[in-house]
């Protein structure tokens, strides 16, 4: 019986946090201040938009309160704390929503070097950047910090240099939200599934432009023929995207104003869950016969 007593007092407190998340009042945007990096198109754009129509002083790289910020420049993202700090409204510094992020299609030693030091410092380099500036203005504020990362972060399907900095940034995370408690500053993740058609991050990619960036040694060991069986896989995944980016910023915005937000917003299509379940719970052979099976269609 008291073996059991560990178990049933988890299921009490999954059931009783909706009724928690419901209870409390939700926060009042007018006078708080959040930045978000990576406004040029999708979600960063949809929810700049949101945060602005909300209340909320929002300082955007595209819109609203205007501010240059290339997340992997150092000189960039002090400018970003200045301009902030000088237009702080009165209840100050609420929430850093970390967006910015690239995405490219290629196996493995496809890609060169340059590549990979590119994602990484703009995929993980940038967000950990930008929260190392501002973290003192959080913790003053005990405010929220939101990282876009993505189901990708548990598997990959021929683009796993997103992937691994997906899987980098939300260990960076998980570290974080527990460091930052003891502050009350709250860290929460949103993991879309594919809206590849709602971001724009991922254009369609040519069997011909990924041959011609190719190494002599890799055309040497791949022919032109399964380039194109792969980028059609690829291209048929990305056309595959949910248009309904609405979604993803709803989530964002819960992480921004809930009075109990989760440490993670999963927002994905069944199947895609199905596959995160897979990964997370199977063991990896079990994984990797599933991916190759979707590989080979």
């Amino acid at each position: 019986m008291w073996a059991a007593a560990p178990v049933l007092l988890l299921l009490l407190l999954l059931l009783l946090l909706p009724l928690a998340r419901r209870g409390a009042a939700r926060l009042e945007p007018a006078g708080r201040a959040v930045l978000i990096t990576g406004c040029d198109s999708g979600f960063g754009h949809l929810l700049a938009l949101r945060l602005h129509r909300l209340g909320f002083t929002v300082f955007a790289g595209c819109l609203l309160r205007v501010l240059r910020l290339d997340v992997t420049r150092a000189r960039d993202v002090r400018a970003a704390k200045e301009l902030v700090l000088s237009h702080l409204p009165e209840r100050g510094f609420w929430g850093l929503v970390n967006n910015a992020g690239i995405s490219t299609f290629g196996e493995t030693g496809w890609l060169p070097m340059e590549t990979y030091e590119k994602f990484a410092d703009v995929n993980l380099l940038g967000s950990i950047r930008t929260t190392l500036a501002f973290l003192p203005l959080l913790r003053k504020y005990k405010g929220r910090i939101v990282f876009m990362s993505s189901i990708i972060a548990y598997f990959t399907l021929g683009n796993g240099i997103y992937s691994m900095t997906k899987a980098a940034i939300e260990k960076f995370c998980d570290a974080l939200r527990l460091e930052m408690k003891k502050f009350g500053v709250q860290v929460c993740i949103i993991q879309p599934g594919n809206y590849a058609r709602s971001t724009k991050i991922q254009p369609p990619l040519s069997a011909e432009e990924i041959w011609s960036e190719l190494s002599e040694e890799e055309k040497a060991v791949y022919n032109k023929e399964y380039i194109q069986e792969r980028a059609n896989f690829f291209n048929s995944i990305l056309s595959e995207g949910s248009t309904n980016g609405s979604e993803v910023v709803d989530a964002m915005v819960d992480a921004l104003t809930s009075p109990a937000p989760k440490a993670r917003y999963m927002v994905a299509k069944l199947k895609e869950k199905a596959l995160v379940f897979v990964c997370a719970l199977f063991p990896t052979v079990v994984m990797d016969s599933v991916l190759s099976y979707a590989l080979s269609k």
